[in-house]
């Protein structure tokens, strides 16, 4: 029998081989090739005619390598792979043209070797989030911007392979015992997953990608999310040891702001790092990481970001920096910021600075110690310094549209003033006027600010 009547005879059958569990390289020998949107119940495309072909043949020919670990490496695999393909269609009877075959090369060896349909949003680097939301929808952020990709999967069948692989690759599943599932990528990327019985419409993907290059200062003024005024001013807060807390929506840039602060810090002290998810890339060299785990298969095992806080007091830090409060941690946060850790940083959820107090108030009472509301306040009265309010724009762009600091207690209320606002007018941050009463403590860590830095208006 030729091998043309065996491929043929294949596709009527499953292939002996299961799908695939092998994580790509990050860097891919051939350059990307423009996928299409294809309906797969439509025939007159010879790519979709020849591709299940190929790859079947693909996995019968190459199965024990593929799976039998025989390969010296991926890059020694994905060569094989290319090449085995390219025997196969130089032997294909199917007509097909030279931009074809370079499809059904590329997105073969990105079903067996990748992450199928989505491996090429993967490789391009202007994709920063992908969003997958059944086998038929898939959406990616592009420059701040939300927009459909012209990729999809074959079935529910197929988005749940690829799932099951993105997994399984990191130590986790997903079923319908655990229908859900948060876990980081080897490159830093976060993946949540979601699938049914909870996805009635099919399972959800969405994966956050992990800038290798993270955004600095300068590229932040570049793009308006700040003025050359306030990144100074910013830049003198945090080497004065003030404690500032990142406000803001879920995608507004929180976590980026975070890390261009982190990098404000003195490379002679020892920061510590807590975060559910690693995405902080501080370039000092006296930092320590630490990440929260979720529990097992048996459900043991749990360690909490309230947990990692609560060690990292005693690592004799100079700063603690969390990735994000969203519980009782907050108390602990809280805490430490009174206890002599001046200087530390994190991130909540809110909509703007006041906001941003309440559920601070709102997470430290989750602690369960039953504390007096004004002696939550009072203490976060006396920790915080600063809130920076960031936001996303109708046009995705990320703005911070305040900097606000706490001045104290009114009464039973936490006193806020606006020492910068964002103007609509000018599409900038503008200075309101108002001189911050911080500027005597960062006097005294050695750190002097202009007076010029809060003319009214100043940008």
């Amino acid at each position: 029998m030729s091998l043309s009547d065996r491929i043929a005879q294949r596709t009527q059958g499953e292939s002996a081989w299961p799908t695939p569990m092998i994580e790509p390289s990050a860097d891919v020998g051939a350059a990307p090739v423009e996928r299409h949107r294809f309906n797969a119940r439509t025939t007159a495309d010879p790519v979709a005619e020849v591709r299940p072909r190929m790859q079947r043949a693909l996995a019968e020919i190459l199965g024990p390598t593929l799976y039998g670990g025989q390969a010296d490496g991926v890059e020694d695999l994905e060569q094989r792979v290319r090449q085995t393909l390219a025997d196969l269609l130089a032997r294909e009877e199917t007509p097909l043209a030279g931009a074809d075959r370079a499809r059904i090369t590329q997105e073969v060896t990105d079903e067996i070797l990748g992450h199928g349909p989505i491996e090429g949003l993967l490789r391009d680097p202007t994709v920063s989030e992908i969003m997958v939301n059944g086998p038929r929808s898939v959406f990616i952020e592009r420059a701040g911007r939300i927009q459909p990709a012209e990729v999809e999967f074959d079935d529910e069948a197929h988005l749940r392979r690829i799932i099951d692989r993105i997994c399984s690759r990191v130590g986790r599943r997903v079923d319908e015992a655990s229908p859900m599932v948060d876990a980081r990528l080897p490159d830093g990327s976060r993946v949540n997953a979601v699938v049914p019985p909870i996805a009635l419409d099919g399972s959800s993907l969405t994966i956050r990608k992990f800038a290798v290059q993270p955004l600095s200062v300068t590229d932040l003024v570049r793009f308006g999310t700040l003025t050359r005024n306030t990144a100074d001013f910013l830049r003198a807060c945090v080497r004065g040891r003030a404690n500032i807390i990142v406000s803001g929506g879920t995608g507004s840039g929180k976590t980026t702001m975070l890390n261009v602060l982190s990098g404000f810090v003195p490379g002679g002290e020892r920061i510590v790092t807590v975060e559910d998810a690693a995405e902080l890339q501080l370039r000092q060299e006296h930092v320590v990481r630490l990440e929260s785990r979720p529990p097992n298969f048996e459900n043991r095992g749990v360690i909490s970001i309230r947990d990692l806080v609560r060690n990292a007091l005693r690592m004799r830090p100079d700063r603690i920096v969390v990735g994000e409060v969203r519980d009782a941690a907050a108390l602990d946060m809280l805490q430490a910021m009174n206890t002599g850790h001046d200087g530390s940083l994190t991130t909540l959820h809110a909509n703007s600075p006041r906001d941003a107090l309440a559920r601070l108030e709102t997470m430290v009472l989750m602690a369960g110690m039953d504390l007096p509301l004004r002696a939550i306040r009072e203490q976060t009265a006396s920790a915080v310094h600063l809130v920076i309010q960031v936001s996303r724009l109708r046009d995705g762009s990320r703005r911070v549209t305040h900097i606000s600091e706490i001045v104290g207690m009114e009464a039973e209320i936490i006193s806020l003033q606006d020492i910068f606002l964002y103007d609509q007018g000018s599409a900038a941050l503008a200075a309101t006027g108002i001189r911050p009463r911080l500027l005597e403590s960062l006097l005294i860590h050695g750190v002097t600010v202009p007076a010029g830095t809060f003319t009214e208006g100043r940008r």
